[in-house]
Formats: C-alpha cells, structure tokens, sequence
C-alpha cells in the first residue's frame, strides 16, 4: 500500500532546487532504513543502570522542579542529570530528596550561557548509564499520547540513533497572575492549533554522537550521530521518519493532533507574570534574553486551539504532589 506523506513546511515555493531536495529527501529515508535495519546495534540493554534518563540545566526554577521532576517519573523516565547554572533560589531543598533517592545527579555548572557545554558533558560521563537520554528544559514536559510510557514508545526505535518530539507550543490560558501553588499542567490548557517545526531530541546511547559543529551546533533540537560505516544519519521523528535538509516528514494521519504518537508541551509564557519574571533574569542559553513583552502577545494569539494530553496523567500528579 502506498502511503501519502504531507510535509510540514510553510511558505514554499515548488522549483527545480525543491523538488530536487524531496526526491534526495525520499531516497535518504530508504537508504537511512535499510542500513540500520541490516547492521543494527544489538548492545545489551541489561548493562544500563537507567531506561531512560533527562538531561537539564536551569537557573532559579526551584518553583517548576517538583511537578517537573514527578510527572517525568510517572511518563516513566528513570533519572534526572541535573546541570545548576548561577541558581540563587532553594533549589537545593527541592532536590535534596531526589538527590538521596538517587533519582538525580546534580551538577554545578558555572559556565555562562553554558547549555550546549553542559549536555555535551552529560554524554560524555553518563551516556555508558542510560540507553536513552532527553534533552529538554523544565518548562518542557514529555508526553507519551497512546502508550503507557516514555519506554514502551522508543523501545520502537531501538535502532533509531535518536527520535524528535515535536512541541506543542502552550500559552498562558489568559492568565495574568497565578498562584505558583497551581500545576502548569493543569492550568495551562491554550495552545497553537498546529505543532511545532523543531521540538527537542532524545539520545540513543547506543550510537555515537556526530562530532560536527555545522550540523550538532543546538544538538538538543536536531541531533545527528554515527550509524554504521561512520554514516552521518539524522533524527528520525516520533512517526519514524528521517529530518532533514529542513524537511519534516509526517503521514497524512499525523496532520492532526489526535493523531501524534508522543510530544513536548512547551510552556513558553505560562501567565504574563511568570513570563515577565523570567525575561528579565537572563537564561542558560542568551547572554541578553531576546524575548520581550511584544513575544508574550505575538505567542498568545496564535493559541485557537486546547490540548489535554497532559491530563493523562494529572490525577497520580495530584496524589504524588498531595494537591486537590
């Protein structure tokens, strides 16, 4: 059976240069699906001390850590590599009874604008630790739409070097204040109809990261590795499909949001006063946060539409956090 495939693009032109690149993007799926169905890498799973670990850095989110940390947990992820940039808040009292769990691994990390260095640094140490490593920010939350966990979707792409989740950019439900004993989860429910073109990327420590700069410069979005005969092979994204040369590829299916096997709900505003309070604070990644009050708005109005994916798990959120 044929199956048709609507790429996510916006505001192409048809030419010669772009149907060149689909008919080369079309080959590179056959080609990048055939050499690591025959030379899989059958390493044994039992040597990993995790299933799936999350890699973060952060600055002053001690409010956001414990919901973060404990929906993780329910969607399944095993531990925490946690990279501490300039923090001033109590994040130490949050993490502390993570820390003697030995759900996470804290890291000081005071290295400005220090994001790309740190999660390099997390592969280097802790990538003989987990089979899977995710890349994603504690305004970010991973969520797995038909299966019961994180595991039971990637195990899919054993022989994938790594899988791109596409974000669902949620907005600030027309909140200006709230109060931060709420979950973001619950109270954020406002969203862009359509998904995100890049998203960020889980690590498939199997395969070796590509040590190239041109094409690992933000390797958390789209992350290139190693396959066998030292092939170059991109992300494959949550419907199997390789990304490249700015192309997504979905099935016809994937169009709609019921449709997305898995995805990332990204907090970007939450309510105008969180939003305002952390613009103003610098990040991991600027020297001068770019976004200011106008992104606040211009992110706003594009949310026509409401996702409850994260509802999945809201009740044993509660439970665990003790919230009514």
């Amino acid at each position: 059976m044929n199956v048709r495939h609507k790429y996510l693009e916006t505001g192409y032109r048809i030419t010669l240069k772009w149907i060149i690149k689909r008919i080369y993007v079309a080959l590179m799926q056959i080609v990048f699906s055939l050499v690591l169905k025959l030379f899989k890498s059958e390493s044994d799973v039992s040597v990993y001390k995790y299933k799936i670990a999350i890699c973060a850095i952060f600055k002053d989110e001690a409010t956001y850590f414990k919901e973060w940390i404990e929906f993780h947990i329910i969607a399944g992820v095993d531990h925490f590599y946690l990279y501490n940039n300039f923090s001033s808040d109590e994040y130490m009292s949050v993490l502390k009874p993570y820390i003697e769990k030995g759900l996470v691994t804290l890291i000081d990390w005071p290295v400005k604008q220090g994001q790309m260095s740190a999660y390099k640094d997390c592969i280097k140490k802790y990538r003989s630790e987990a089979e899977w490593i995710g890349f994603i920010d504690l305004d970010e939350f991973v969520i797995p739409n038909y299966d019961t966990n994180l595991y039971d979707f990637l195990r899919k792409f054993s022989n994938r070097p790594a899988v791109l989740f596409y974000w669902r950019y949620m907005g600030s439900s027309g909140r200006i204040k709230r109060d931060c004993s709420g979950l973001v989860t619950e109270d954020f429910t406002s969203c862009w109809h359509k998904y995100g073109e890049v998203g960020k990327c889980f690590y498939n420590t199997r395969y070796d990261l590509l040590e190239d700069e041109r094409k690992n410069v933000t390797f958390h979005h789209f992350l290139w590795c190693r396959g066998p005969f030292h092939m170059e092979i991109p992300p494959c994204n949550v419907f199997g499909k390789f990304c490249m040369m700015g192309i997504n590829v979905f099935p016809i299916a994937g169009v709609d949001a019921e449709d997305f096997p898995a995805q990332i709900n990204h907090y970007v505003v939450k309510s105008y006063q969180e939003y305002v309070q952390k613009y103003t604070k610098g990040d991991v990644f600027y020297a001068n946060n770019p976004h200011r009050e106008e992104f606040f708005y211009a992110h706003d109005v594009n949310c026509t539409d409401v996702d409850y994916h994260a509802y999945r798990f809201l009740s044993r959120l509660k439970r665990k956090l003790k919230v009514d």
